[in-house]
C-alpha cells in the first residue's frame, strides 16, 4: 500500500488564475453592448458580481461602489458589475437605489457603470462566480482587477452575507499600479507614502551591495524598505 495521499479533484468548472488573460465575453449591459476586455484595452477594470438585485446587502455596495466611481476613475480604472437577474430587473433595481434608497448619508445615487445581463449564467461561470456549496443560482461576491492589457492581477471573494470593503479594493487598485510604475512591492496594511518593500537581489554579490546601499533602509540583505511620498506614488501611477 502507497503512502503518498491521493487527492480526488471536485468536479467544477476551471475558474481563471491570477496571471491568466481574462476570459472574453461580448454581453448586454444596463450602459449597451460591451465586448470584454477589449473594450477596456489600456485601462484598469475591476469586474465583479453580486448575488441578486433588489437584496439590502447588495445595495449598500452599488451605493458605494458608484459613490467612489470617481476615485476609481482618478486612477484610471473602470468598474463592471454582473448579477444572474435580467437588464430589465437591472434598471428597476437601480431606479429604486436613486429614488428611494439612502445609507450613510448616501442618497439620490445613479449607477452609471454598466452592469451586466448574465440570466444565462455564462459569463458567471467562465469566472468561477457560483460556488455551488454557497449558492447554486446565484453569484458569490466576487472581484477580479484587470490590467490595461487585460490581464488578471488580482481576485478576492467574498461569501454572500459579507458586504466587501471598498477602502481596500482602492488601496489594492494603487498598490498594483505602484509595484508595476516603481517596480516595489507593498507591505501590510500599506498607504501611499509610507515605506515600500525593495525586491530582494538576486545574487550574492547585489546582497553585498544592497547592505551598503545608503538610498535604503536594508534590515537584511533579503529585506530593505525605501521611502517614497504619496505625490511620488500618485505622479507615478497618473493615467
Amino acid at each position: 500500500m502507497s503512502d503518498q495521499a491521493t487527492v480526488q479533484a471536485p468536479a467544477v468548472s476551471p475558474m481563471p488564475r491570477i496571471g491568466d488573460p481574462a476570459p472574453s465575453f461580448t454581453a448586454t449591459t444596463t450602459q449597451g453592448e460591451i465586448t470584454f476586455p477589449a473594450d477596456y484595452a489600456g485601462r484598469w477594470v475591476i469586474f465583479f458580481s453580486h448575488p441578486a438585485d433588489f437584496t439590502p446587502v447588495c445595495t449598500t455596495e452599488f451605493m458605494t461602489f458608484a459613490t467612489m466611481q470617481d476615485d476609481f476613475a482618478a486612477l484610471g480604472t473602470d468598474l463592471v458589475g454582473l448579477s444572474v437577474d435580467g437588464l430589465y430587473s437591472h434598471i428597476a433595481w437601480l431606479r429604486t437605489i436613486k429614488e428611494r434608497i439612502t445609507f450613510r448619508g448616501m442618497a439620490d445615487v445613479e449607477v452609471t457603470f454598466p452592469l451586466i445581463d448574465d440570466v444565462g449564467m455564462d459569463v458567471a461561470r467562465a469566472y468561477g462566480m457560483i460556488m455551488p456549496g454557497e449558492d447554486s443560482t446565484k453569484a458569490v461576491r466576487a472581484v477580479f482587477v484587470v490590467d490595461p492589457a487585460g490581464v488578471i492581477r488580482a481576485i478576492i471573494y467574498y461569501p454572500l452575507s459579507t458586504g466587501r470593503n471598498f477602502d481596500e479594493l482602492k488601496r489594492l487598485v494603487v498598490a498594483l499600479q505602484a509595484a508595476d510604475a516603481l517596480a516595489i512591492a507593498t507591505p501590510a496594511d500599506w498607504r501611499p507614502g509610507e515605506p515600500v518593500i525593495v525586491p530582494p537581489p538576486g545574487s550574492c554579490g547585489m546582497a553585498k551591495e544592497r547592505l551598503e546601499d545608503e538610498t535604503v533602509n536594508a534590515v537584511d540583505w533579503f529585506f530593505s524598505t525605501k521611502d517614497v511620498t504619496e505625490q511620488a506614488v500618485m505622479d507615478a501611477i497618473a493615467p
